[in-house]
């Protein structure tokens, strides 16, 4: 029986840049980071507020094939990729304090059906959707 997610993969172009940004400005922890020979390294962190999912920071290549690997780093490199979604308890007040660290927003916060919504790009070109949810029911989307 399945108990829960536990991994997610989000494609960076540099394992330790993406690592420190997710931990330095987001606040999430640093989990694993090992070498696996062949080059192949294991990035992970988590959020201390829910341990059990650790976000995997993965560059383009194996197990990707060349030509697969090559349209995700394109992606990455267009801005084009899509990562996570975060909740947040106040998403204009994290709005401000990431604006104030640097973070670029491409879209400021805005009132939706479902909460107040901003979205943001990390260092790596990804699309992260910060959500300060409210309750709705499919009635508010018509």
């Amino acid at each position: 029986m399945i108990t829960n997610v536990s991994l997610v993969t989000v494609y960076c172009m540099d394992q330790t840049v993406a690592r420190d940004f997710y931990v330095d400005v987001l606040g999430f922890e640093a989990a694993t980071d090992i070498s696996m020979g062949e080059g192949f390294r294991w990035v992970t962190v988590k959020h201390p507020n829910q341990p059990e999912l650790e976000v995997t920071f993965m560059t383009p290549g194996p197990p990707l094939s060349p030509e697969m690997a090559d349209v995700v780093r394109r992606q990455l490199e267009a801005g084009q990729m899509g990562g996570l979604g975060l909740n947040v308890d106040d998403c204009h007040k994290t709005f401000k304090e990431l604006s104030a660290k640097g973070v670029h927003f491409v879209q400021e916060p805005e009132d939706r059906p479902y909460g107040v919504e901003a979205v943001m790009r990390d260092v790596s070109g990804n699309w992260l959707v910060l959500v300060e949810p409210k309750a709705y029911k499919p009635s508010d989307f018509a």
